[in-house]
C-alpha cells in the first residue's frame, strides 16, 4: 500500500472513531439529563413571591421558588408537583404520578398544613382579649401525636416509587422576631415566641422523620435569622393582599434563603 493511500485510510478511520466517539459522548450526555421532581406544599410551589408560571392553578407554582431555581442550577428537567393547601394526603393523592425508577432527585417541604398552621397564625393576629394559646397546643399536640405516622407514610410511598433517587426534605422557617410592627394584626411578642417554638418542633419533627428515612434535611432556621416578619429585610411577607401571600417566603427568601441551604446539599 503506498503511503499516501495509507495515510488516506488512517484518516478516514480516525474520523470514524472520533465521530462513534462524540455519538457516544452525545448519548452519555443525554443520559446524564437530572430528572428531578419537586413535591411539596406552597412553600414548596412559591406562594408569596406574587410571579406565578400557572396563573389559572390554585397550586401558585412559580419560577422564583427554590424548584425552579434549583433546575436552573443543575439543568434539570424538573417536573413540578407543588401545589399550594397540599397536605400530606395531596401528594399521595395528587403529586407522585412524576416518580420513576429513572427519577434521580426529589424535594419535598410537606406537613405545615397537616397542623393547621394558617388557622393558628390567623387566630393570634386576632385582636385582644383573643387569644391563640388554645390553637398552639392543638397544633403541637398534633405534631407530636399525628403528624410522625402521615411523613412516614409520604416518604415511604416517595421510596417506593422513586428508589433511586435522592431525596431532600425541607423544612419550614421561624415566621416572627419578637416585634410588633403592623398595626393590623396584632400578635403579641410573647404569641410570636410561642408560635416560633411550634415552628421548632415541626421543623425537629421533619428532619427526624426524614433522617429515619436516610433521606437529606435542609434545615432553614437559621438561614432565615434576621430576616422573619418586622425585620429590616424581611425575606417573609407579613400580612399581605391577597391574604395567601401572607407569611410566605418573598422572591428573597426563595433566593436567599431556601435556594442557598438546598444547593449546598444536592
Amino acid at each position: 500500500m503506498s503511503i499516501p493511500r495509507r495515510i488516506s485510510t488512517m484518516a478516514a478511520a480516525t474520523a470514524a472513531a472520533f465521530v462513534s466517539v462524540m455519538a457516544l459522548t452525545g448519548t452519555a450526555a443525554q443520559a446524564q439529563t437530572i430528572e428531578y421532581v419537586a413535591l411539596g406544599d406552597s412553600y414548596a410551589s412559591g406562594v408569596g413571591t406574587r410571579d406565578y408560571i400557572d396563573d389559572g392553578s390554585d397550586c401558585k407554582r412559580s419560577d422564583a421558588a427554590y424548584p425552579s431555581l434549583l433546575a436552573d442550577e443543575l439543568g434539570a428537567d424538573l417536573t413540578f408537583a407543588a401545589c399550594s393547601g397540599a397536605k400530606t394526603g395531596n401528594v399521595l393523592a395528587d403529586q407522585l404520578d412524576g416518580l420513576s425508577s429513572s427519577t434521580d432527585l426529589v424535594t419535598i417541604t410537606i406537613g405545615g398544613n397537616d397542623t393547621g398552621w394558617t388557622g393558628v397564625v390567623q387566630k393570634c393576629a386576632y385582636p385582644y382579649p383573643w387569644t391563640c394559646t388554645a390553637e398552639i397546643d392543638a397544633a403541637e399536640k398534633f405534631i407530636r401525636e399525628q403528624l410522625p405516622a402521615k411523613l412516614h407514610a409520604v416518604y415511604d410511598a416517595i421510596e417506593s416509587a422513586a428508589p433511586n433517587a435522592d431525596v431532600v426534605v425541607l423544612g419550614y422557617p421561624r415566621l416572627f422576631n419578637g416585634e410588633e410592627c403592623n398595626a393590623i394584626t396584632r400578635i403579641s411578642p410573647g404569641e410570636q415566641a410561642a408560635l416560633n417554638d411550634a415552628a421548632d418542633l415541626l421543623g425537629d419533627t421533619i428532619g427526624q422523620v426524614a433522617g429515619s428515612h436516610g433521606f437529606q434535611y435542609a434545615d432553614v432556621r437559621d438561614a432565615f435569622e434576621d430576616h422573619a416578619v418586622c425585620d429590616d429585610t424581611e425575606w417573609l411577607n407579613g400580612i399581605s393582599y391577597p391574604i395567601a401571600e401572607s407569611y410566605h417566603p418573598n422572591k428573597s427568601g426563595q433566593q436567599d434563603g431556601y435556594f442557598p441551604v438546598l444547593n449546598g446539599i444536592v
